[in-house]
């Protein structure tokens, strides 16, 4: 096997976040590739992110287009039948959940209003891929980045979330309305993970806000020891 899987950053037409990913995986052990939305085959690759931005502009429904695409099939097969690992960051949570890899829906704010600002988030199940090296009911700051956020699930899919432990992380005060101020989920497989909070933009533990740089290092870490990465 190689030293260093592939991690694949999807790119839709309006993505804008995808350098800024690719630049905050730079320093971990991972061989990295842009996925283009028209590409039906994720051959090869270990890992796959979907950055944020406003996939199709955001036309209908924030992810509601990226769907359908070519790659978001492809998506479903890498989930669903090999058992990849996926991570979706803002818009690529919100594609996420309308491609029913994740649970819920992100929908307008409450306030009706983009948020854009550094927030505090709880931690609500530490024994996870993305958030080992954190504790349960820590507190980290991450920034958002949203219109769209809004965490919504019915009252059944919502019980067995926390039952099941796929809440990851909270919101410590409300920001968008978000059922129980949900930031973050995982699918009962925990191969697939979702949050609206940006860790690709909080790297930099030389400006004092490293806490991004955990989730995504304890995530591919953990791929690698499970999958017999050794270096």
């Amino acid at each position: 096997m190689s030293a260093q899987p592939t991690l694949g950053i999807a790119v839709f037409p309006g993505t804008n976040c995808e350098r800024e990913t690719f630049e905050a995986f730079r320093s971990l052990p991972v061989r990295l590739r842009y996925l283009w939305y028209e590409d039906p085959d994720l051959s090869g690759v270990d890992l796959v992110v979907l950055p944020g931005g406003f996939s199709y502009g955001d036309y209908l429904r924030a992810g509601a287009i990226a769907r359908i695409s070519p790659l978001v099939d492809a998506l479903r097969v890498f989930v669903e039948q090999e058992q990849g690992w996926v991570l979706g960051i803002c818009n690529g949570f919100q594609v996420l959940t309308e491609a029913h890899l994740l649970p819920g829906a992100l929908i307008q704010n409450t306030s009706g209003r983009f948020v854009c600002r550094r927030v505090a988030l709880r931690v609500e199940n530490p024994h996870t891929p993305l958030t080992r090296t954190l504790s349960a009911g820590e507190v980290i700051e991450l920034p958002v980045a949203h219109g769209e956020g809004r965490y919504v699930v019915d009252a059944s899919t919502r019980r067995k979330l926390w039952e099941r432990g796929q809440v990851l992380l909270t919101y410590v005060e409300d920001i968008n309305g978000s059922v129980d101020q949900i930031a973050g989920v995982m699918n009962e497989a925990g191969t697939v993970y979702g949050m609206m909070p940006h860790p690709e933009r909080a790297v930099d533990p030389l400006r004092g806000w490293p806490d991004g740089i955990r989730l995504l290092q304890s995530w591919v870490e953990s791929w690698r020891e499970q999958h017999v990465y050794t270096g």
